[in-house]
């Protein structure tokens, strides 16, 4: 039964985020979050074809634009300030599988879990197809490049790219 009801709930988010980005479909959408527990600000734009489930532990600021694309699993807590651009196809998981401490442990059955907070400070740019991992803070007005993994924190008004991403520049 719980299966069930989890599935069908992925597929009612799918729905309702799969309408686009009108004005009155981005309320709607934002309501949508508000009714599992998230905390959304003003004027944030969701793209068709965004995929933010579930949505409690998710804090979102006022003038943030999801790309197409965008994916966000908050599990561990994803916090997104204000006047936050993030690009098609971005990745924000805060929460993943732990590995298994001992070798004669499954990685396919083992119940842990690594979940630890996203935290995206305002007037942050996450490019096209970036992956967030799950312990980061972006610092204020910093860039992540497109096609970037995300692994440590970012500082302040930093510029970043690459696969783990590394400070490219800082901003003047």
């Amino acid at each position: 039964m719980k299966y069930f009801l989890v599935v069908t709930a992925e597929v009612i988010s799918s729905i309702v985020f799969f309408l686009p980005r009108y004005r009155t479909f981005n309320k709607f959408k934002s309501i949508y979050l508000l009714c599992w527990g998230a905390k959304i600000g003003k004027r944030v734009v969701y793209y068709s074809g965004v995929r933010i489930f579930p949505g409690r532990n998710l804090v979102v600021g006022d003038d943030v634009s999801f790309a197409k694309g965008t994916q966000i699993y908050p599990n561990g807590g994803i916090t997104i300030g204000s006047r936050v651009l993030i690009g098609f196809n971005a990745l924000m998981i805060a929460g993943n599988h732990a590995i298994p401490a001992t070798r004669s442990e499954s990685l396919y059955n083992y119940p842990g879990s690594d979940r630890r907070p996203i935290v995206i400070e305002d007037d942050v740019w996450i490019g096209a197809n970036c992956t967030i991992l799950p312990g980061v803070t972006i610092g204020t007005g910093s860039v992540v490049a497109g096609g970037a993994v995300v692994t440590k924190d970012v500082p302040p008004y930093a510029i970043v790219g690459g696969v783990p991403a590394k400070i490219i520049k800082m901003r003047p």
